[in-house]
């Protein structure tokens, strides 16, 4: 274990780019035996120098990344969860390159990956996902959310890694949202597998899962409602506007906050979302119920007319 934490901080620190020194000094510190298991990798591998080039090397982006075109730079992999992997590469004087790549969309923005197997998946605002270049049935969603279209195969199926979530799916069609400790999913089409090796719940088309501080919970939901944001309209069935609040912000990329009293109203209705954020507020805010206020870059919804509490 300490010769895998060790080459993974071999790795890193030899990035140009490595900044957490601090980290590092904590981890040096911390046995008396993590500094000579450093220097004895770092000394062997003091060889790279004259393999590895002074610039990273540089691949084409995937072809199923429908982003900017052009030549991505490849970082050393590192961390000691994988560390194990790479000491036989690195006794060998080679880094391995890793496979796993990022897709990011800004608030407000939303993107479409087609992967290689014919599934695709559709990126929210503010969400981060990860793809494998040479497994076209592996994603992760780290934070935000993403609809999902996946092309069953029962012999190799689609995999979707949320937190220490894991969701399978069955022939499907489904909506992940993430957001901290939260995770909440809704299937339009088919059947997801959620923990297929622990729990294997099974959720069917119209059945919802969220799991969150309250605990696990099992609910049914409307159809149209799972990634309605693809229509331009957000749709809800008793969901608290704390909720929704998020689900705006990250829909139409803009900074909303709730009143403690506004946040803990529920609503079911559809929302129908618009652009410009004084047009959206002044018909959303009312048919929730609420007032939304103006304030500096953001809005602030709240009870009625009174002052926020």
């Amino acid at each position: 274990m300490m010769n895998e934490e060790a080459l993974g901080w071999v790795i890193r620190t030899r990035d140009p780019e490595f900044a957490d020194w601090a980290a590092f000094t904590d981890w040096l510190e911390a046995d008396s035996g993590h500094a000579a298991a450093y220097d004895a990798l770092m000394a062997a591998d003091a060889g790279l120098a004259d393999i590895v080039p002074d610039e990273p090397v540089t691949i084409a982006a995937p072809a199923n990344d429908p982003g900017e075109r052009g030549w991505r730079p490849m970082r050393w992999l590192g961390g000691g969860a994988v560390a194990a992997a790479l000491v036989a590469a690195v006794s060998l004087g080679v880094m391995n390159r890793t496979d796993i790549y990022s897709v990011t969309t800004k608030p407000g923005e939303t993107r479409s990956i087609a992967l290689d197997d014919g599934t695709r998946v559709e990126l929210n605002g503010g969400t981060t996902m990860r793809f494998d270049r040479h497994d076209a049935r592996f994603a992760a969603l780290d934070s935000g959310e993403a609809a999902f279209t996946v092309k069953h195969d029962a012999s190799n199926p689609f995999r979707v890694t949320v937190g220490d979530a894991v969701f399978e799916d069955a022939g499907t069609v489904f909506n992940i949202v993430h957001s901290g400790n939260a995770t909440r999913i809704g299937v339009s089409e088919g059947k997801v597998i959620y923990n297929p090796g622990a729990e294997a719940i099974s959720l069917p088309a119209g059945r919802a899962l969220s799991d969150d501080e309250n605990g696990l919970r099992i609910m049914d939901v409307a159809i149209d409602a799972v990634a309605s944001w693809r229509h331009g309209r957000l749709t809800y069935t008793n969901a608290p506007v704390a909720q929704i609040s998020a689900d705006i912000a990250r829909s139409l990329g803009v900074q909303l906050a709730a009143t403690p009293a506004a946040g803990a109203m529920r609503f079911t209705g559809t929302i129908r979302l618009d652009r410009n954020p004084e047009l959206f507020f002044a018909g959303a805010a009312p048919l929730m119920g609420l007032t939304a206020v103006k304030q500096g870059d953001g809005w602030l919804l709240k009870e009625g007319d009174g002052p926020p509490r």
